[in-house]
């Protein structure tokens, strides 16, 4: 069992490099890069279409928390597995989703993930090793939990990273999961992203400790403490748990401690901030702190980062366009997929 520590406090270089930038190479860094801003632009392409009444459901964006679902993803192949939440776009385009489907998922077109039936709450991707969003709070704890017996068992050499919110880190199948993962030394990553509250509650009023992590030496396992929007610190911690894992020392605890800008989801009003907090959150933005970073370090340019935009905003138009060319289900297909009735 390991104590309570954060990842980023005592093995930077001198030169201030985190360490991080020497497991990747500059083009994988600019794919995060690339990532992190498709995300934040899919976000409020969907928000758009969801004010114009373009889309179906609820959402709940991720805006401020890009950081967080890329840094984590970084270690990981088409072969490694994650489980997602309600707050899930970020997670399914740092694994490799595709955006065309997204859309289409959002507007209820027949091209979706879930041909239109499932919405923004029920994405999956098995082919990119994404078991899928979850409307169930904590309900993708005991999934992943599975997902890395399963993994153990068939001695694939799979990892599993499990996202998860701060309010779930109160659900008794938490704690049931992370003591069975360590009982049994599962290949498992227990990503929790504290972003400071569950609906409209703090986590100060709802959690007994003062951090999530702290839970993790109930279950003998490490628990790490990042700061959830720095792309290199977040990515570190990952890439030292899957290491971990992938040698058969079991399962890790990182909590990202990070901030969602949007409200819960559509219809929360925000009257439980201050609009000077919110600020004070945005003047951390992880997409704009990653920019800088690159640039101080001669890992991006300007320009290059220009190029990088400017290609998400394609990548967006199109995604756009094609869900909004795509078919509709057929009213004659209406129960097909279903299972339960």
């Amino acid at each position: 069992m390991m104590d309570v520590r954060a990842a980023d406090s005592s093995s930077r270089p001198a030169a201030n490099r985190p360490p991080v930038y020497d497991r990747l190479s500059v083009a994988q860094v600019h794919e995060a890069l690339h990532k992190m801003i498709l995300i934040r632009r899919f976000e409020e392409s969907a928000e758009d279409a969801y004010m114009r009444g373009l889309s179906y459901g609820t959402m709940h964006l991720s805006i401020g928390e890009e950081a967080s679902a890329v840094g984590m993803c970084a270690p990981l192949s088409d072969a490694d597995l994650i489980t997602s939440t309600h707050r899930g776009h970020g997670h399914c385009i740092a694994k490799g989703g595709d955006v065309n489907r997204m859309f289409a998922e959002f507007l209820g077109k027949e091209t979706g993930y879930c041909h239109g039936r499932g919405g923004s709450m029920h994405i999956a991707d098995p082919s990119k090793g994404n078991l899928g969003a979850n409307g169930v709070v904590g309900g993708g704890i005991p999934i992943a939990v599975g997902a890395a017996l399963a993994a153990k068992r068939r001695r694939t050499g799979a990892v599993v990273v499990c996202f998860f919110g701060d309010g779930a880190n109160n659900e008794g199948v938490f704690h049931e999961s992370l003591n069975m993962a360590s009982v049994w030394r599962l290949p498992v990553v227990f990503a929790c992203e504290n972003n400071l509250y569950g609906m409209s509650t703090s986590v100060k009023r709802s959690t007994a400790v003062k951090d999530v992590a702290q839970r993790a030496a109930a279950y003998a396992m490490p628990g790490v403490i990042v700061d959830g929007n720095k792309f290199a610190d977040v990515a570190e911690a990952s890439f030292q748990a899957v290491d971990r894992a992938r040698a058969g020392d079991g399962p890790t605890l990182i909590e990202c401690k990070t901030y969602r800008i949007r409200g819960h989801s559509r219809s929360d009003r925000n009257l439980y901030r201050t609009k000077e907090e919110i600020e004070s959150w945005q003047k951390r933005d992880p997409i704009q702190l990653l920019e800088a970073e690159l640039e101080a370090l001669g890992l991006a340019s300007g320009a290059e980062i220009e190029a990088i935009r400017a290609q998400v905003d394609v990548e967006i138009a199109k995604g756009v366009a094609f869900a909004e060319a795509s078919p509709v289900p057929s009213a004659k297909e209406l129960l097909r997929d279903v299972y339960t009735t």
